[in-house]
């Protein structure tokens, strides 16, 4: 422990990257949470004695740079599926974005120490959690936000256990990263302190919550959820379309007599385009039918009678280009299919991803040499936001394609509630560390919102998640398979459900003002002394 606080006078600024890349260790795949909250606390006592706000802001800065490019290393892999750009590229992107990123941490440690500079460690704790609270809320929409990774995803229990999700029905997620943080410094105050018996009394709090959650209850409504295991590699090989249809088909149909059945396929799952009205060569030259209609048949009859599917398909916008016909934008959706191969209503992904669906300031990027990492050259277009689909016997379905399940207070139409959330997904750009940081995000909308979450993906991690957060059943990573089970119910709206980022910024008030009462205390005791 000496070397520690020696290392932190010597060299604070190596020792700021040294726990900001620790404290991601607490996160999926890894999940050493301990570690993390470790880190984070070492690191609330380094801030809270920098010698001036400048020192606090430049150690918050270091933090975060190394926090998040650990943490988002599984970007550079996406730069490994694209022939546009050096594969290089991707493992200067990640420190890169982090440099922007770690101004969150930043503004968070300085305002903290302003604050609290004249308290104690305690005091510091909760203006800290205050402060990333705000943080990560404004990270979450801050030029159209980027909320990959909370601190509080690391406090997640195992699969089947909800462990501190079960604080995110009454917090959310930015909230309890607040909180998160705010009890690892305090917990270093206790180990000075050596308040033994309240370091004691949160460590049994932590394992309370870690007990098994138990069986939960069980839905009505029959589900087949598919992971094809479409290899990123292979994915937009026309050559491999056909055989990827019959492998995506072949694992859909009923087994036995069967009722209603909801049958869901991810993101990228389905190469053709459904709709009509395109020019006839998008149709010959870039799906495996050559033809809607009889794309939407046999997508029918893969499913079978008293079913229907949610798929995740490309649509395009088609516009006159020097006097052509022409694909002038494109719409990431998930579409439903009636046995019969009619089409319903449509959900256009809304929260596109910067690089990877669209490129941003194309004029000035483009003569660069920069481009997106998905195939193609035009952009996507951006739907509406989140929307309820009433399916009938199949009850309401939200939609939240791939990346947007991430954000926090923005995955549900809170006018219309679902009854469970769709979550199709193409995890196969994510490499190792992706996938089940992608899985954790997941598993706290679920819990926040009170809904279960079905992921269908192309390679995994697919997973069944009932309203608590728990999984109840997956699929691994690159094996093909399906999960026959029931829906999942939903609770009843949750307080966040309810309040929504409200609610957060109560909790971030509510921090901030306990350390400002603890200031004005000590401040008292002070005067009285004199």
């Amino acid at each position: 422990m000496e070397k520690i606080p020696g290392l932190a006078r010597s060299h604070p600024n190596i020792a700021a990257l040294l726990l900001g890349a620790a404290s991601a260790f607490g996160f999926q795949p890894l999940h050493l949470w301990p570690l993390g909250l470790a880190a984070m606390g070492a690191f609330g006592w380094l801030a809270f004695h920098s010698p001036s706000w400048k020192r606090a802001l430049l150690a918050g800065w270091l933090f975060g740079v190394a926090h998040f490019t650990v943490t988002d290393n599984w970007i550079a892999t996406a730069f490994t599926y694209q022939a546009e750009m050096p594969a290089i590229l991707g493992w200067a992107a990640v420190p890169l974005l982090a440099l922007y990123l770690a101004v969150w941490p930043a503004f968070a440690t300085c305002a903290a120490w302003l604050i609290a500079r004249r308290a104690n460690l305690l005091v510091f704790a909760l203006a800290f959690g205050a402060m990333w609270i705000a943080a990560e809320w404004l990270r979450s929409w801050v030029f159209s936000g980027y909320s990959w990774g909370p601190f509080s995803m690391m406090m997640l229990g195992p699969w089947d256990r909800p462990g501190f999700a079960a604080l995110l029905p009454y917090a959310g997620s930015y909230a309890l990263s607040g909180i998160t943080v705010a009890l690892a410094v305090a917990l270093v105050w206790l180990g000075q302190a050596k308040r033994f018996v309240g370091i004691g009394l949160v460590c049994f709090v932590v394992a309370m919550v870690y007990f098994p959650a138990g069986k939960g209850r069980d839905g009505s409504l029959p589900l087949t959820l598919v992971q094809p295991n479409l290899r990123q590699d292979e994915i937009d090989d026309a050559s491999k379309f056909e055989e990827q249809f019959q492998r995506i088909a072949g694992l859909s149909r009923a087994e036995g007599p069967q009722s209603r059945r909801l049958v869901l396929w991810p993101e990228s799952g389905i190469p053709d385009y459904l709709r009509d009205g395109y020019p006839q060569r998008y149709y010959t030259q870039m799906t495996a039918a050559g033809d809607p209609a009889f794309a939407r048949a046999r997508v029918g009859q893969a499913i079978g009678p008293d079913s229907l599917l949610l798929t995740g398909v490309v649509d395009l916008e088609i516009g006159m280009v020097d006097g052509r016909e022409k694909a002038v934008g494109a719409y990431n959706t998930v579409t439903s299919v009636d046995p019969q191969g009619r089409l319903g209503e449509r959900y256009a992904k809304a929260h596109l991803v910067p690089y990877g669906e669209y490129l941003p300031m194309r004029g000035l990027l483009e003569p660069l040499g920069l481009s997106r990492l998905v195939a193609g050259t035009i952009d996507f277009i951006p739907g509406p936001g989140p929307q309820s689909q009433d399916l009938g016997d199949y009850g309401r379905a939200g939609m939240q394609i791939c990346y947007e399940i991430v954000f926090s207070g923005e995955v549900v139409d809170r006018a219309n509630r679902p009854d469970y959330i769709f979550n199709p997904s193409n995890d196969g750009w994510f490499g190792l560390w992706g996938p089940p940081q992608h899985l954790a995000q997941a598993r706290m909308r679920a819990a926040e919102e009170g809904l279960p979450v079905l992921r269908s993906t192309t390679t995994g991690i697919s997973a069944v998640i009932d309203a608590r957060g728990v999984v109840r059943e997956h699929i691994g990573r690159n094996v093909a398979g399906r999960i026959d089970t029931l829906v999942p119910p939903p609770h009843t709206a949750t307080p966040f459900a309810r309040l929504g980022h409200w609610l957060t910024l109560l909790w971030g008030v509510a921090l901030l003002a306990l350390s400002l009462v603890a200031i004005r205390r000590m401040e008292g005791y002070r005067g009285e002394d004199t």
